[in-house]
């Protein structure tokens, strides 16, 4: 005889447990102190960026407006799994309720989208700035830039909603142990009754397309700015431009290469590489662009520099006036 069908309803745990870094419970402690000094930096870090962008009219322009936008991402992405990760890591407590763990997962994934196609739009900015510099305020308006932010948000959210269905509608009726230190859509989708298969398939599709293509659209961006850049009379406006963007490269060197790696040693299986590197890095792409990128803006670009600066040594005295 068949056996019944799977009932999701009947299924479905009403909590999953979150185990940390599998195999390195010893190394708990040390993690927890590293995360949570790496999250107060991206936290300070990127609403201070905002807050200085925010209130320097100097500032209202496109890449400013882009960077605005990437440290509110990055204060979401690592917000959305850092003080859980922390309070596994410092008590133990990695119990965490099934809606919980989808929403964690979909924010996971739809921040890290939207911070890819931000990544593009600001390789766009340079672009337009170094190449077209006569038609940069024509071409990048305001209602410009916020249909490319609407966009990209739009983007994110048709792609990973239905990664998210699929591995919540799987049918769970095994442990609940999550081998990892937050959501992680494979390491839940291990979990299910069923052949976790398609949702794997997808994930892994939906994120080559979408960052192989912004990829390749910034590559292609970078080639012509370059060739502008050389092709520059002045030796100084040369050095200029590269240093405004040596700081996007910078930034997208600590997405996209910790960012594939993760995705593709997690389909390589820990028959390849231990699971407790896997999850390692895993959190460590998630932590460490929110935590670099203000550092690298901040010292790259020489208004934000200025304006920070003047910021924080006027605050102390405007405090010392009003007193």
């Amino acid at each position: 005889m068949l056996g019944p069908p799977y009932n999701h309803t009947m299924e479905t745990p009403a909590t999953f447990y979150l185990v940390g870094i599998p195999g390195l419970p010893s190394s708990h402690l040390w993690l927890a102190i590293t995360l949570s000094t790496m999250y107060t930096i991206a936290l300070l870090g990127n609403t201070l960026i905002v807050a200085v962008i925010w209130m320097d009219y100097a500032l209202q322009e496109p890449m400013y407006y882009f960077l605005c936008v990437l440290a509110i991402v990055d204060i979401v992405m690592a917000s959305s799994v850092v003080p859980k990760m922390v309070n596994i890591f410092t008590s133990g407590d990695g119990s965490i309720s099934f809606n919980a763990c989808f929403t964690q997962m979909y924010f996971v994934h739809a921040t890290t989208a939207v911070e890819t196609g931000l990544l593009l739009a600001m390789a766009f900015d340079r672009y337009v700035a170094i190449c077209k510099p006569l038609h940069y305020k024509r071409i990048l308006t305001p209602q410009v830039m916020l249909g490319m932010t609407v966009t990209i948000t739009i983007r994110a959210v048709i792609t990973m909603t239905p990664l998210s269905w699929l591995v919540s509608h799987l049918p769970f009726c095994g442990p609940n142990v999550v081998l990892h230190s937050y959501c992680e859509h494979i390491a839940v989708a291990k979990l299910a009754c069923a052949d976790p298969m398609p949702s794997n398939l997808y994930s892994l599709l939906s994120s080559s397309i979408i960052v192989g293509s912004d990829v390749v659209f910034i590559a292609v961006s970078y080639n012509l700015i370059l060739r502008a850049v050389f092709g520059l009379s002045s030796k100084n406006a040369q050095l200029k431009a590269l240093s405004t963007c040596g700081s996007h490269v910078g930034v997208m060197a600590l997405y996209y290469l910790p960012g594939m790696a993760s995705v593709y040693v997690a389909w390589l299986g820990k028959d390849i590489v231990p699971l407790h590197t896997q999850v390692l890095l895993a959190d460590l792409y998630l932590v460490i662009p929110p935590t670099l990128n203000p550092i690298i803006y901040g010292l790259r670009t020489k208004k934000i520099r200025k304006q920070i600066q003047s910021l924080l040594m006027h605050c102390p005295f405007d405090h010392c006036n009003c007193s």
